[in-house]
């Protein structure tokens, strides 16, 4: 998929809260401006989702529909549009909520749309000036949702099912691999499935298997295979969103 920004100025003020009321209209006259483009003959908006400061994603074109914002028809055909609601002056960097709101509309055009691994800038492979410096930078990263482990940390898949098999038994406080488990624990408060609270202890606690638990019903899983001791497709999976590579 392909990261947008609309390319215009965008209120600075915009993300404060009470502002929010104001994102749907955006949205709605930037369909109309893409409307009234006879050049380009648009049929909807060029976007499958467009997302605003305070993280709400709004449908656009939405699922397995042909693109008109990548640049050129083959471009279009081969990579889905997601756009932030910042601009080239006033707002120019995406907010945390927003970034939250970017990764929620690429997981679902991943578990809904067909769409594979790869996310780009819309310069990349076009020129233009699109989507700006600050979330080029972040496309650049991985795309990662706020508060994941940083790209480049690896998990060992060994150390982590230890700690889940042996931390919830053991004295409050307990770590076993404490550098191995708090990757996980950033990504599954991330997810929404872990309280902050315990979210950087180092130690997969009864709170921490359930929430990893919680995910794992997310991928499909049920039963005892559901049982919040981490198995590699799920590791996988969960360290493909939020930033970290898992080993043996």
């Amino acid at each position: 998929m392909k990261v947008h920004y609309e390319g215009t100025r965008v209120p600075s003020d915009l993300a404060k809260p009470e502002n929010h009321t104001k994102c749907t209209g955006r949205v709605r006259a930037i369909q109309a401006d893409h409307l009234a483009d006879r050049k380009e003959n648009y049929s909807d908006i060029a976007y499958s989702f467009v997302v605003c400061p305070h993280g709400h994603v709004f449908e656009g074109r939405g699922l397995h529909k042909l693109q008109a914002a990548n640049g050129n028809h083959q471009l279009n055909v081969n990579h889905y549009s997601v756009c932030a609601m910042v601009g080239d002056s006033g707002l120019t960097r995406p907010t945390r909520a927003q970034l939250a709101g970017m990764r929620d509309a690429i997981d679902l055009l991943r578990a809904k749309g067909g769409a594979g691994a790869e996310v780009k800038g819309h310069r990349d492979g076009f020129a233009t000036a699109c989507p700006g410096d600050p979330l080029q930078e972040w496309v650049k990263k991985g795309a990662p949702r706020p508060g994941a482990a940083p790209t480049g940390v690896r998990v060992s898949l060994s150390h982590v099912v230890t700690a889940a098999r042996t931390d919830p038994g053991a004295v409050q406080g307990h770590t076993t691999f404490p550098a191995d488990v708090r990757p996980v624990e950033a990504a599954l408060v991330a997810e929404g499935l872990l309280d902050p609270t315990f979210g950087d202890d180092g130690s997969f606690g009864s709170r921490t298997v359930d929430a990893y638990a919680a995910f794992q019903r997310r991928q499909g899983f049920t039963g005892a295979n559901a049982d919040g001791i981490p198995g590699e497709s799920t590791l996988t999976e969960l360290g493909s969103r939020h930033g970290f590579t898992v080993a043996a």
